[in-house]
């Protein structure tokens, strides 16, 4: 017998079928948008880019039983974020579905890493979570059910050197995520937050960091062999199978342990590994 799919999943938990994605017109997000929309999802995508959104919106609507709105605009905007998320709940009568997808990616030395820089992916990775979810909270209270996503990454407990405005705001996603678990108990929302490792995404397309980081996070990204869609799958199913902490792929839930057994020996091993895979760059042709 084959198993249900994490769409279909999804879809038997919350019939109304409503789901709400920031980042949404590519990469991860699109790919979630994919995955819904095929089971006949209400689909909101917000997105910086406007051109990227009316080519995933053409593409998603050859589902002709999804329903497909857009909002253009910046997720650090608190206004924007929560105008948006609340036309969509009135348009749909609820939101059963918020996926805090955008992000952007720092990195670089902490005392060269500009003000800006700071600025910038704070703004986007940690409050663009905060706006999404002060937003869709109280709708999904008042109907006492739905679930937050809030992608977060392996960064936010990996910690690796270079990266120290990434790493930052991706732990505060996850201690963002954990708070409103406590908070949220017996309201019938659950809360998840993923930590996926390296897939091939479009998260390095607008990244500011030294060449050698860049070229560095290129390579690990490059040699994944991991793609958005079997991420959106793998998060969904964990997410709709209840799991509040998501590590993905399988390989990266051992660094999560050993990084909570042995914190001091872990960061060694994340320091070391990233020099030898700086050598490895260095040594390669071209």
């Amino acid at each position: 017998m084959s198993q249900a799919s994490p769409a279909t999943l999804l879809s038997g938990r919350f019939p109304g079928k409503r789901v709400f994605i920031t980042g949404g017109a590519s990469g991860l997000g699109l790919a979630m948008a994919r995955c819904l929309a095929r089971e006949d999802w209400s689909v909101g995508l917000l997105d910086l880019s406007g051109e990227a959104l009316e080519h995933a919106a053409s593409a998603l609507r050859a589902h002709p039983g999804a329903r497909i709105a857009t909002f253009r605009g910046d997720v650090a905007d608190a206004a924007f974020v929560a105008d948006s998320i609340d036309q969509f709940v009135r348009t749909e009568a609820g939101l059963d579905v918020l996926v805090n997808n955008a992000g952007v990616a720092v990195a670089g030395a902490i005392e060269n890493t500009p003000v800006a820089d700071w600025r910038w992916i704070v703004d986007i990775n940690l409050l663009g979570v905060v706006w999404g979810c002060r937003a869709a909270v109280p709708a999904m209270r008042h109907q006492r059910s739905g679930l937050i996503l809030n992608i977060a990454s392996s960064a936010g407990f990996a910690a690796a050197p270079q990266m120290a405005p990434y790493n930052a705001t991706k732990a505060a996603v996850i201690a963002l995520s954990e708070t409103l678990v406590a908070e949220l108990a017996d309201t019938g929302v659950q809360v998840s937050v993923a930590m996926p490792g390296f897939f091939r995404t479009h998260l390095l397309d607008h990244m500011r960091a030294p060449p050698e980081e860049e070229a560095l996070a290129h390579r690990l990204m490059d040699r994944s062999g991991h793609d958005p869609d079997e991420a959106a799958a793998a998060l969904l199913g964990a997410a709709v199978a209840g799991r509040t902490w998501i590590v993905w792929p399988r390989e990266y839930r051992l660094a999560w342990r050993l990084k909570r057994w042995f914190p001091g020996w872990f960061l060694r091993r994340v320091r070391t590994f990233r020099d030898a895979q700086l050598r490895r760059a260095d040594r390669s042709p071209g």
